[in-house]
């Protein structure tokens, strides 16, 4: 069977506080917001798959997200020069006050001897990467 991802869905707590991060996150990547409503948006990039947000029912409001706990850890995109994610932190992270992780920028060897990325969190803290890899050296 040839079977590929076509879309992920993403709980958020705060539609308010989600939706505008993640039209400009995905706007800034390129992706078309392609169904809107109030309680939920989707972005769609030709040859990737869609990405949903939808409001939490409000009965699992009190259930807050931990990238420890079972289910997702974190979202990782692939861009294809370091110097892009450099443009990523320096002309979409740093004026819009979104805070990195683990300092910035920078050089992770232990993961391949080219891997350079930047790493932050959403509204909900869902852990978000943006990298620069050799694909072929990815274990």
């Amino acid at each position: 069977m040839d079977a590929t991802l076509e879309h992920v869905i993403v709980n958020v707590s705060d539609p308010k506080k989600s939706f505008p991060f993640y039209k400009n996150l995905f706007g800034y990547f390129g992706y078309k917001i392609f169904v809107e409503g109030e309680d939920h948006i989707a972005f769609r990039k030709e040859g990737t798959p869609d990405f949903w947000f939808t409001a939490t029912e409000a009965k699992y409001l009190p259930n807050p997200f931990h990238r420890k706990n079972t289910g997702i850890n974190h979202f990782a995109f692939h861009v294809s020069k370091r110097e892009e994610v450099d443009r990523l932190y320096e002309e979409f992270l740093k004026p819009k006050g979104i805070s990195v992780l683990y300092g910035g920028p920078k050089l992770y060897p232990e993961y391949t001897k080219d891997y350079y990325a930047v790493y932050f969190e959403d509204p909900d803290r869902i852990k978000l990467e943006v990298a620069s890899f050799t694909i072929e050296e990815v274990i």
